[in-house]
């Protein structure tokens, strides 16, 4: 590493007045409390994202914010310690003045050997890492890596021809990951090639459609989705929007190779059995499953399956379906929005493989309030009983849309419990069932700065779950809210989104598809 740490007090002050400033203010809430806010003030426009991903990795309780200089006024409240950051052309600065106990310090990364964006940008995140890190005494287990496709590093060096030792110092040493963090990125990455072994690339694509229903709106949740009580009268036309888009596709991709298709939401089995057979009746009619390696719907809420529903599933050849508690402990259920029981889980899932469903997975979330190691070991020992077939095991995370950053306010993120040891807790029991780990990815402000991990026994990965995160096919993505891209030879990826209103989807679905006929370069 280039920087050492230097106490110069003059060029501290100096910095710290004139250029890139890191400061803590504590406006009071009417309550009384006192609400930190780590403002960072840019000299320029730089790395914003990525500085606001590394310091809120450290102060996870804390809200922060960046601006650029001259944006916001801010001065830090007497008892914390100030940081700055200063860019130059041969050189960052950053640094830490003396407050209660702090030591003035200073850090010089020098820029004068390193060429390009992305390494000016790894230099930096590593310099700010060591600086928190010395600061707050805290090793995050996957360094200063905070994109949300960790595996897809150790993928392409795989595809370089990389050899293991290699793979796991490049993540060790280039982004600080634990050993343990980089093992299993390395063992994903490689379970994660085989089983795309035999994916259209170039020829191909997969299919997703949005059902953005729910029952109700869980705690936790930021996705697209919609009361079913309140749309109940509006599904059809919601169908028959889908009905056009579906058309669209299957002119515009009648000479590609469809490998997957997943109905997710919301809650596709919000929709009646008769509207699921209508949706399932105009997919298969619609499109070639000659090669379609895995055919998913999220059944998702125990409280919207039905026998009815799951055969209507099963008629049209849906495989692998998604039966989610998301935790088997009923007080947490309530907590947290989900009108069903611990026992209508079981029920449901039971139902389902009377029905004759032979890969059904189960999606659960560690770091849910209040939740302990004992709750999540409880959890964990209800699911190796039913034996699903996989296990998507969600570290929580909190996103600014959902109601649980409101609950977290009123009640503190203290309640929030996810470690090391949860995450062993249902890593060991996806062993015991025979799963390993086939996909992975990370989100903002998770519980504990942990990841996702899906396990699967052999056979039963879910491909769609892989393709999504590795960015390695195109994919069509319709309804509400929705976001197709297209993946070139060359690595480029272009985007196109749908509305997330329902109302505004079915009212502008011809501008829906106008803009996937624009992304395709197609002419009308």
């Amino acid at each position: 590493m280039n920087g050492k740490w230097i106490c110069k007090e003059k060029e501290c002050l100096k910095a710290a007045a004139q250029q890139t400033v890191l400061q803590h203010s504590f406006p009071l809430e009417k309550t009384e409390k006192r609400k930190i806010v780590i403002a960072v003030i840019l000299n320029e426009p730089q790395f914003e994202y990525d500085i606001h991903s590394m310091v809120k990795a450290f102060y996870p309780e804390e809200t922060v914010k960046v601006f650029v200089q001259g944006q916001k006024d801010l001065t830090s409240d007497e008892g914390m310690p100030e940081f700055y950051i200063t860019f130059a052309p041969e050189e960052i600065r950053m640094g830490i003045f003396p407050k209660n106990g702090y030591d003035k310090k200073e850090q010089i990364c020098s820029l004068k050997e390193i060429q390009g964006r992305p390494a000016v940008k790894n230099e930096l995140k590593q310099q700010l890492y060591q600086m928190l890190s010395e600061l707050t005494g805290k090793k995050l287990p996957w360094g200063t890596l905070t994109g949300i496709r960790p595996t897809k590093i150790a993928m392409q060096l795989l595809e370089e021809g990389k050899e293991e030792k290699e793979i796991l110092s490049y993540m060790q040493d280039t982004y600080y990951a634990s050993e343990e963090k980089a093992r299993l990125s390395l063992d994903i990455a490689e379970r994660e090639k085989r089983i795309l072994s035999e994916i259209h690339y170039e020829e191909g694509y997969s299919l997703y459609i949005g059902i953005p229903f729910c029952p109700t709106t869980c705690l936790y949740c930021s996705f697209t989705s919609f009361p079913i009580c309140a749309w109940k009268k509006r599904v059809g036309e919601y169908l028959d929007a889908l009905d056009q888009e579906i058309e669209f596709v299957k002119e515009a991709c009648r000479d590609k190779i469809l490998d997957s298709v997943y109905i997710g939401g919301g809650t596709p089995t919000t929709l009646e059995a008769e509207e699921l057979d209508r949706l399932l009746t105009k997919v298969r009619e619609s499109f070639d499953f000659s090669q379609v390696k895995e055919f998913t719907v999220e059944a998702g809420r125990a409280d919207s399956i039905t026998r009815e529903k799951l055969e209507v599933l099963k008629k049209h050849g849906v495989a692998r379906i998604s039966v989610n508690p998301q935790t088997m402990k009923e007080e947490t259920l309530r907590l947290i929005g989900r009108q069903h029981t611990v026992k209508q889980v079981v029920d449901a899932f039971n139902l389902a493989r009377e029905v004759g469903f032979p890969n059904i997975n189960m999606d659960l979330i560690l770091g849910l309030p209040g939740e302990t190691e004992e709750d999540v070991a409880a959890t964990m020992e209800a699911i190796k009983r039913l034996r699903p077939d996989s296990l998507t095991v969600h570290s929580l995370a909190i996103k600014r849309a959902s109601k649980l950053s409101q609950w977290i306010e009123q009640n503190g993120i203290q309640t929030l419990n996810n470690t090391d040891r949860t995450m062993e807790i249902a890593a060991r029991a996806a062993q015991e069932l025979g799963m390993k780990p086939y996909y992975l990815y990370r989100q903002k402000n998770m519980s504990g700065n942990f990841e996702n991990v899906g396990y699967a026994t052999e056979g039963n990965y879910g491909i769609y779950n892989i393709l999504i995160m590795e960015e390695k096919q195109s994919i069509m993505a319709l309804g509400a809210g929705t976001i197709s891209k297209i993946v070139y030879p060359d690595g480029r990826i272009e985007r196109c989104d749908n509305v997330k209103d329902v109302a505004l989807y079915i009212e502008r679905i011809d501008e829906m598809i106008e803009r996937k006929r624009k992304m395709l370069g197609l002419e009308k």
